[in-house]
């Protein structure tokens, strides 16, 4: 792959990197883009040598500056048709439902479809000095992906993004517990996210899985029916030979063998 590749893609000790690579356009998400994450977040569900995948952005000042208007402009006058009609999966609905951890490496402001990629990861490291916004209001357009941040956010402060538009520094929103780190530097946020990365991989496959999908199943159902989703999802990971594996390393003092199964 070029490095011309609107998104660039490596796998590398378990660990799958995703960078939208637009920095002209402020990695704005295009057509191509929408695509390429659609099918990247198969692969990292499907391939066995992925445990976690990282999605960052290359360095221009904004992680994702959202929709690419000057492409939906030009689609509207030339087809008459939203962009959202010629985006596969217009608010990466996918993405939610992969099974593996997802790290968001901000690299810099997010807004709109910036925030939508930010919302739908597992993990958030943010970069000291940026700023955060549902800009929606602004251009006419709608957040109805944004719900989810009532998990996120408290509710006031949710409800001032969406209907100001207004940025708000992404300090202020690490400390209601938006993010899990602030970093001083994209290298800072990089290291960091392969940090959080790596202590996934050692992680027993199917727990990591489960532990996902338990959390996302309390914000779906609420806790009651939650606590018993999560119980059903845990079952494949009390019944594997991994569970019989981590306590037989424990006592002998070595490393697990996962075998993800």
């Amino acid at each position: 792959m070029t490095d011309e590749a609107p998104v660039l893609f490596d796998v590398t000790d378990g660990i799958a990197t995703i960078t939208i690579n637009r920095p002209k356009q402020k990695n704005a998400m295009n057509v191509a883009v929408n695509q390429r994450l659609t099918d990247l977040w198969e692969e990292v569900d499907n391939n066995p040598e992925i445990r976690v995948a990282i999605l960052t952005a290359t360095p221009c000042g904004v992680f994702c500056a959202g929709m690419d208007l000057k492409e939906a402009a030009k689609l509207k006058e030339e087809t008459g048709k939203d962009i959202l009609e010629a985006f596969p999966d217009a608010f990466q609905e996918r993405m939610r439902k992969v099974k593996k951890p997802i790290i968001a490496a901000l690299s810099g402001h997010l807004m709109a479809g910036g925030m939508l990629l930010a919302l739908n990861s597992d993990l958030r490291i943010g970069l000291a000095g940026t700023k955060v916004g549902i800009t929606e209001v602004k251009v006419g357009r709608g957040s109805p992906w944004a719900s989810p941040a009532l998990y996120m956010l408290p509710q006031p402060i949710l409800m001032e993004l969406v209907v100001t538009g207004e940025l708000l520094p992404i300090e202020q929103l690490a400390g209601y517990g938006f993010c899990n780190y602030v970093e001083d530097t994209i290298d800072d946020v990089l290291a960091r996210a392969h940090k959080l990365a790596a202590a996934i991989v050692k992680g027993a496959p199917l727990s990591v899985k489960a532990a996902k999908a338990s959390v996302l199943a309390t914000m779906d159902l609420g806790v009651e029916d939650g606590l018993k989703k999560g119980w059903d999802l845990h079952q494949e990971a009390y019944n594997s030979l991994d569970a019989i594996e981590g306590p037989r390393a424990f006592a002998e003092k070595r490393a697990p063998n996962w075998q993800g199964k």
